[in-house]
């Protein structure tokens, strides 16, 4: 196993347009994997437009693992119903983040710019930035493997030093 080489916040904003799985709507919630990590946002009731603005933090070892995202419909008495899937590069911040010294950047600056392609989800051009002495990055993803959805979230880097990294 790799050292720990940063942390990745993910704040999961918004679901917007999310498909029906129930009469009255769904009750939807994200899940966040990377590697053999698993973290779960709360369900949202009857909703699919939701508003989460919600903060995952995942420790990041391999910085060329994407980001999995699976949006579910909670059901009380059965399995709960996939909603769609995205993939997110996560290397691009990290990257920006590696290679950006951070004395000389304003905030606000564009550092990176990450255009939808046939290999990622993104719904719109998305750009890292440096904004409060962080890097970040906010996306909309489209959803895969479903009739409608996007999924709005932010991303964050955290950078560890080599030197707390090994104690």
């Amino acid at each position: 196993m790799d050292g720990l080489v940063g942390l990745l916040k993910v704040r999961v904003v918004r679901g917007i347009n999310l498909a029906y799985r129930d009469a009255r709507g769904s009750d939807p919630y994200v899940v966040l994997r990377l590697g053999k990590k698993k973290l779960k946002t709360s369900v949202k009731k009857r909703s699919v437009n939701p508003i989460w603005h919600e903060e995952l933090t995942l420790t990041v070892t391999d910085p060329s693992l994407a980001l999995k995202l699976e949006v579910f419909d909670k059901d009380t008495f059965s399995r709960d119903d996939p909603m769609g899937d995205a993939e997110i590069d996560v290397a691009p911040l990290v990257e920006a983040a590696n290679a950006s010294p951070e004395a000389s950047l304003r905030n606000g600056a564009i550092i990176l710019s990450v255009r939808p392609s046939a290999t990622n989800c993104l719904a719109d051009e998305s750009h890292v930035c440096w904004r409060n002495g962080k890097f970040a990055q906010d996306m909309i993803l489209r959803l895969r493997n479903v009739e409608s959805g996007e999924i709005q979230l932010q991303l964050q880097w955290v950078s560890i030093p080599p030197a707390a990294a090994s104690r």
